[in-house]
């Protein structure tokens, strides 16, 4: 943890060094190339998790008890990173730093994309922090752009390269609203072709490891023409300043991963005229240790460390620069977003260094020496970019397992992704005036896929006017490249085995590409592709190769039409909007009584709208009837991909049987009297009562293809699983509860002797205390505008928490401690935003409702809760406070509201002692 002694002047929620009345433009090295310079880079990734059919992420439960690895690695990182805590020795908030404000950071735009669905608060923080670096930093701000899904550059051919870069730049320029400066590139890896890409498309500069430079000499002048060069193939460059690479022709011919010449063979020639890109190479030792000892979890530390870098050789200026993964900062480090913060704010600043970014560094200093690369490198290979197509044993250290089916796989995906360009250019001429221009410019559709976006993207680029079909093949042509290019990020081939989930994942990417493919040019690719991966060598006796991994784990995961269709059928009887609410609403249908006699919920001319992941569900038709123990749907469904905009009409039955029983048939549409037939022919057949006659009419209309709740999508399969187990869990607590009361004194008897209590009464104690804090907790929610509920309310939690601590009882309800940080959240929003005359009582039920969040043993967190108070503390109470002493009024309210900050542990000493 993280402590400080003393905070910077400013001790608001954001800290910034403001220079004295001595600093001027000549010393400012804000503004002038003075002193020592430190920037710290965090590269933020996480590879695209989205199921390709859903557009979503799915459950991932090896992130348990979070949903997928995005929530886990946010909550742990990415949250935090943007409210920082710098702590006093009590373990009290002083200040709350935005790191992004003086880190240097790229965040992968697919990572971006989902940050921006799931936290905005965050995502608008890291836009923030970009804006307040550029005012800080002469106009150059923190952010850099990244390569778009995290291909390796060397391994990509031109015409992906390029694309790669013009998504990056065009996905930030959307969010952070200007070009990026600067680019980094997946996994460090460069070759000259890369530089060529990224100087024709206007990179300033990149970020290298020292590892992957070749030879450095001083730029020439005058009186040194020819200046000698510098081997430094060892990572002896000095990472201190930055260089200038020249695009040499002699060079730029080595950019072929197949080629044998050396950089140092190329010809001392004039670089006078000739394109550059500069680089920055950060500090190697420093960043090993950020990322591999312990120096992150002290400021000190890690100021010390910065420290043994600089040169004593009083040059007027220098970098120190590191860079390694963001994720470092919280999630593989816990807590060394603390660390970050206060170094950032205080101690860096107590070494007279200035903290900086890449770009506002260069346009101080630019460079006076040149570099030439070796020919094909990255950051984490030591063998090129070797890791990403061959066995050389970088990403499987220390295993026994072998690599060699790296290879393979690149070659399968190299061979698909040729014969996919061949698809493209027959087919995307006929709807594109320039099909490879159109897929540069589709990174705007994928950023905005309303329909006037599509709409307007499709009229810039189409040849003539398209049909609505041909608008269809247009976008899945496009989606087919797209998919092209996600099946080469780089996380598929970083570790030691195909079949883990970032090897299947870019295969599930290859496949809805053959897919997509096959729907517009009717070509059959998958058995050719299936056959090359059948040379790509698993370590797991299971897979035994690639084709069985694709059979076993791709091949499952398609989604159909039908199958989203089916979701929406069986999911409809669960509906808790009052659409349908078939399950609970409905009522019998009386033996005998024909199907006519109960009216459909919903006429053929109407529509319910409701989305389904990426796709748009129109409901033309919907009709219930229940017969016992038996319930029946029947509906018309048109179902639109908002992606492709593909579509169907469906028509749709589902019979649930009881309990977890559904038995759900799906076929096209065929007209209005079909439909109508065959609804009259099936609500005919549950009039007999009989589920086996009704499956076997079902069947003979239908068909033999059917649908369970086991093909429903992961999150509603789950959500109906916990509702149709509702009721049997509600009977259990009932009984704990009555089993739990009938032995209460026996179990008090057995905690007062300190003897070992049975395990049966110990559970049925926590269950139902839990039980009876769940239907509390709800109660509380539901009167939350009611005080004297309220408090009646609360009066019963310190009871149940009382009983708990006494028994020795653990409350596991996840759901209770979310339902209670909310609570306290809003109170305090209320408290602060919006006062409603009460104060007094408001203030005394959320400090009693803190207190027993913590009674409870929940685990609570009130970070949410300290952000919102710490946001006010410095722009709203300290100056009411103040006003109210200065014109002598009553104090009473402002030591509560400051009394109320110590106990969300916010450090509030330093007003409390200037009031007193």
């Amino acid at each position: 943890m993280t402590s400080a002694a003393e905070l910077p002047a400013s001790s608001g929620a954001t800290f910034t060094h403001k220079p004295t009345v001595k600093d001027t433009h000549q010393n400012d090295p804000l503004r002038t190339s003075t002193g020592v310079y430190v920037t710290v880079h965090g590269h933020f990734y996480q590879p695209p998790r989205e199921n390709p059919y859903l557009d979503a992420i799915e459950r991932q439960p090896s992130a348990a008890p979070f949903h997928d690895w995005n929530e886990r690695i946010h909550y742990e990182c990415y949250r935090p990173n943007a409210f920082a805590r710098i702590l006093n020795d009590k373990g009290e908030v002083m200040g709350i730093v935005n790191n992004y404000e003086y880190l240097s950071f790229n965040i992968g735009p697919t990572l971006m994309s989902w940050l921006e669905r799931y936290d905005l608060e965050v995502y608008q923080r890291i836009l923030e922090a970009d804006a307040k670096s550029a005012q800080r930093l002469q106009g150059h701000g923190n952010a850099i752009a990244q390569v778009y899904n995290h291909i390796i550059m060397p391994l990509a051919n031109e015409r992906d390269k390029y694309t790669q870069i013009r998504w990056g730049k065009e996905d930030f320029k959307s969010r952070f609203g200007r070009d990026p400066e600067g680019i980094w590139l997946a996994e460090t890896g460069v070759d000259y072709a890369t530089i060529e890409a990224l100087i024709a498309e206007g990179i300033r500069f990149i970020i290298l490891a020292p590892s992957q430079a070749q030879r450095c000499r001083p730029l020439a002048t005058k009186n040194d023409p020819r200046p000698e060069w510098y081997e430094v193939g060892g990572s002896q460059i000095d990472p201190t300043r930055p260089y200038r690479c020249y695009l040499k022709p002699t060079l730029s011919t080595a950019a072929s991963p197949l080629s044998t010449v050396s950089s140092t063979e190329s010809i001392d020639e004039s670089v006078e005229g000739l394109p550059y890109i500069d680089i920055f190479f950060y500090d190697g030792p420093i960043s090993r240790d950020m990322g591999f000892t312990d120096v992150t979890y002290s400021s000190n530390h890690l100021a010390g460390r910065v420290g043994s870098a600089v040169r004593g050789d009083h040059r007027p200026a220098q970098l120190i620069s590191v860079a390694t993964d963001g994720e470092t900062f919280g999630h593989h480090k816990k807590g060394t977003e603390k660390t970050l913060a206060y170094a950032f704010t205080a101690e860096f600043l107590g070494q007279d260094w200035t903290v900086t970014n890449f770009a506002h560094y260069l346009s101080l200093n630019p460079p006076t020496w040149e570099v030439e690369l070796k020919p094909v490198t990255a950051w984490s290979c030591a063998h090129g970019v070797d890791r990403w197509q061959d066995d050389c044993g970088c990403g499987g250290e220390g295993g026994v397992w072998h690599q060699k089916w790296r290879r393979p796989l690149r070659n399968a995906l190299n061979w698909l992704r040729d014969q996919l360009v061949e698809v493209y250019e027959e087919y995307g001429q006929q709807f594109f005036k320039d099909p490879w221009l159109a897929r540069d410019e589709y990174i705007k559709v994928i950023r905005d896929r309303s329909s006037a976006n599509v709409s307007r993207f499709l009229s810039h680029h189409q040849t003539h006017k398209l049909t609505a079909a041909e608008q269809v093949d247009a976008l899945r042509l496009l989606e087919m490249q797209r998919h092209s290019l996600l099946m080469f990020t780089s996380c598929g081939w970083f570790f030691e085995e195909l079949s883990r989930p970032e090897g299947t994942q870019i295969l599930r990417y290859a496949a809805r590409a053959l897919e997509l493919a096959g729907d517009v040019a009717g070509v059959q690719l998958e058995k050719g592709f299936l056959k090359r991966l059948g040379l790509a060598l698993s370590n797991v006796e299971f897979f035994k190769h690639g084709g069985e991994v694709y059979r076993q784990l791709v091949l499952t995961a398609q989604v159909s039409f039908k199958q989203v269709a089916a979701h929406y059928a069986i999911t409809s009887l669960f509906n808790s909007n009052g659409q349908h609410s078939a399950l609970s609403n409905a009522s019998p249908l009386k033996s005998g009584n024909p199907p006519t006699q109960l009216a459909p919920q919903h006429s053929a001319l109407s529509t319910y709208r409701k989305r389904v992941y990426c796709y748009t569900t129109n409901e033309l038709d919907y009709q219930l009837q229940r017969m016992g123990a038996l319930t029946l749907v029947v509906g018309h469904l048109k179902l639109v991909s908002e992606i492709t905009w593909e579509s169907e009409h469906l028509v749709f039955a589902v019979l649930h049987l009881g309990g977890w029983d559904f038995h759900c048939c799906i076929q096209q549409f065929t007209g209005r009297r079909d439909y109508s037939q065959l609804k009259e022919k099936l609500f005919a057949a549950l009039q007999q009562a009989s589920a086996a006659h009704t499956i076997l009419v079902m069947t003979q209309l239908f068909g033999n293809e059917t649908f369970s709740l086991q093909n429903l999508f992961a999150e509603e399969r789950h959500r109906i699983m916990r509702l149709i187990s509702q009721e049997t869990l509600t009977r259990l607590d009932q009984l704990y509860t009555q089993t739990y009361r009938e032995n209460y004194g026996v179990l008090m008897a057995f905690h007062r002797d300190e003897l070992e209590v049975p395990q049966e009464l110990q559970v049925a104690a926590e269950i139902a205390l839990g039980y009876r804090c769940m239907t509390t907790l709800r109660s509380l929610e539901q009167d939350i505008a009611e005080p004297q509920s309220c408090w009646n309310h609360i009066v019963e939690l310190e009871a149940i928490a009382t009983e708990a601590k006494h028994l020795r009882c653990r409350l596991n309800i996840p759901e209770g401690k979310q339902m209670l940080e909310q609570l306290i959240l809003r109170s305090l929003w209320q408290l602060l935003h919006d006062a409603n005359g009460s104060f007094a009582s408001d203030i005394q039920l959320l400090e009693r409702l803190i207190d027993v969040g913590y009674q409870l043993n929940l685990g609570i967190s009130l970070y949410r809760s300290q952000e919102l108070y710490f946001g006010c503390l410095y722009s709203q109470i300290k100056p009411a406070c103040f006003i109210s002493l200065i014109n002598k009024q009553d104090m009473n309210q402002c030591r509560q509201l400051l009394k109320l900050g110590q106990k969300l542990a916010v450090d509030v000493s330093s007003i409390l002692s200037q009031l007193d």
